[in-house]
């Protein structure tokens, strides 16, 4: 009787073993049809073309490779290929400063001056400002543009003299406001090159490539220092005046990628998805650095007005009521499109590298993240272009800010200021998806009054946010 019980129970624990086993892989299945769908589509428009990878708790779920790494050599993507970062790469260059301060080779509140004398005229900034994009300096490309030689690479030390010798004013006093900033990193990448006696490249590969066995990540600058790399992904832009996608050097408009070649810190780290999922997983353990330090690298930091920054240490970081802690990067730059999400509560990773700037820095990261959860998708309806008409116009909330909804060739858009207009997507005839914008947001009008629109909702339901907006013309 024992052993017929036992025998049992243990056919019970197999059948519901085998279920549940069953019951997860379908719902794996499900979710690399539904992301394969989303990245295929987009790819078949020519508005992706690179690499995909979704992992669960270090596990790959999802991992596909979509066009091509060479046009002219019609050499394919595939899952080893390696792409420019971009500015995916300050997470690199924050750890660096990091680990540096962990070793009491300098502290976050010293000032840039103490490292980099050249630069001590810009008083209070601090290497902790630099780190989360707090400290007013003004933007290096932009005097690279005015003062420097196109027909020489520079260097991060070529644009410290450049600011020592021009001294252009700080756009705001450290720590009143937030504004992302290249020049920052290329300070902190400067900072890790003097205080450790190496060079950028050869900090991180010792201390931080290699420690993380990541075979496929280095610092790469093609033109300033050549070298051959194999299966590596050429970056393409679109040309205008060639009327096709080129690298960047092809395009007279895009010389500043040749000239700006030679910076490191805010960029130019290259790598491939596995590598970045090994860098991923080492961020939950101590391999590089203990838990305090993680704390201030994935902290939010607040301005002096008390506001939050919503950036730590190389990461943007925030929390969605929907999936918990999420940090997380983009990068874009000389044709390279990059992405990396961490759900750090459910220990879900996304990792999207593209080599064609095509598709306009888009990355349909709302879609993903509802199948990671197993979330339903809004799909994008057709909706009368009068219905549209009527929806157009200047609605305000109770604070008096204004939200301006045009129609433009036809597709409603949010326009936010002169250089920015979002799309609004429709998935159903009254309510529309913010395009491009984290955390999801929709506008949904009132269109019951006889046909005449007096006000729609404004929700983002990640931060509880319903709003109503009243029409004003």
């Amino acid at each position: 009787m024992i052993n017929r019980l036992f025998l049992l129970l243990i056919t019970i624990a197999v059948v519901v073993s085998c279920d549940r086993e069953s019951s997860e892989n379908s719902s794996v299945g499900k979710q690399q049809f539904l992301l394969d769908s989303i990245f295929s589509n987009m790819a078949e428009k020519g508005m992706f073309n690179g690499n995909v990878l979704i992992a669960d708790k270090g596990s790959v779920i999802f991992e596909k490779s979509y066009g091509l790494a060479d046009h002219e050599a019609r050499i394919k993507i595939n899952r080893e290929t390696v792409f420019e970062l971009a500015s995916v790469s300050k997470q690199f260059t924050a750890m660096g400063i990091v680990q540096l301060k962990r070793d009491n080779r300098l502290a976050y509140n010293d000032t840039i001056g103490k490292y980099i004398p050249e630069l001590d005229f810009y008083t209070g900034v601090t290497i902790h400002d630099l780190l989360i994009h707090t400290g007013g300096l003004p933007d290096y490309m932009e005097l690279a543009d005015r003062y420097w030689d196109r027909y020489e690479i520079a260097t991060n030390d070529d644009i410290i003299n450049l600011f020592k010798q021009h001294r252009p004013e700080p756009v705001f006093k450290p720590g009143d406001r937030w504004e992302y900033s290249n020049t920052g990193y290329l300070i902190l990448a400067t900072i890790i090159e003097r205080v450790s006696g190496k060079t950028f490249e050869e900090y991180l590969k010792e201390k931080i490539f290699l420690p993380l066995n990541m075979q496929n990540t280095f610092v790469y600058r093609r033109w300033y220092s050549p070298q051959e790399v194999t299966n590596y992904a050429k970056g393409y832009i679109f040309s205008d005046s060639l009327k096709r996608e080129v690298v960047p050097s092809e395009d007279p408009n895009y010389q500043n990628t040749v000239y700006l070649d030679g910076i490191v810190g805010d960029g130019m780290v290259s790598s491939n998805v596995d590598d970045l999922l090994k860098w991923d997983q080492a961020l939950y353990g101590t391999a590089l650095i203990d838990k305090d330090d993680k704390r201030d690298i994935f902290s939010s930091y607040l301005l002096n007005n008390n506001t939050e920054t919503r950036y730590g240490y190389g990461w943007g970081v925030y929390k969605s009521k929907h999936y918990g802690s999420i940090s997380f990067h983009s990068g874009e730059w000389a044709g390279y499109e990059t992405y990396i999400e961490r759900h750090t509560d459910h220990k879900k990773t996304v990792v999207v590298l593209q080599n064609s700037s095509v598709s306009g820095g888009y990355i349909p990261i709302k879609h993903v993240r509802k199948i990671m959860y197993n979330q339903p998708i809004e799909k994008e309806v057709s909706v009368d272009a009068d219905i549209l008409k009527k929806y157009a116009g200047v609605y305000q909330n109770r604070k008096g800010r204004e939200y301006n909804i045009i129609l433009l060739n036809g597709t409603l858009m949010f326009d936010v200021n002169p250089e920015l207009k979002l799309k609004l997507i429709p998935v159903s005839e009254c309510k529309f998806l913010l395009d491009k914008v984290t955390p999801e947001t929709f506008f949904i009008f009132n269109n019951e009054n006889d046909g005449e629109v007096k006000e729609c909702r404004f929700i983002q339901a990640e931060k509880e946010i319903d709003n109503v907006l009243t029409r004003k013309d």
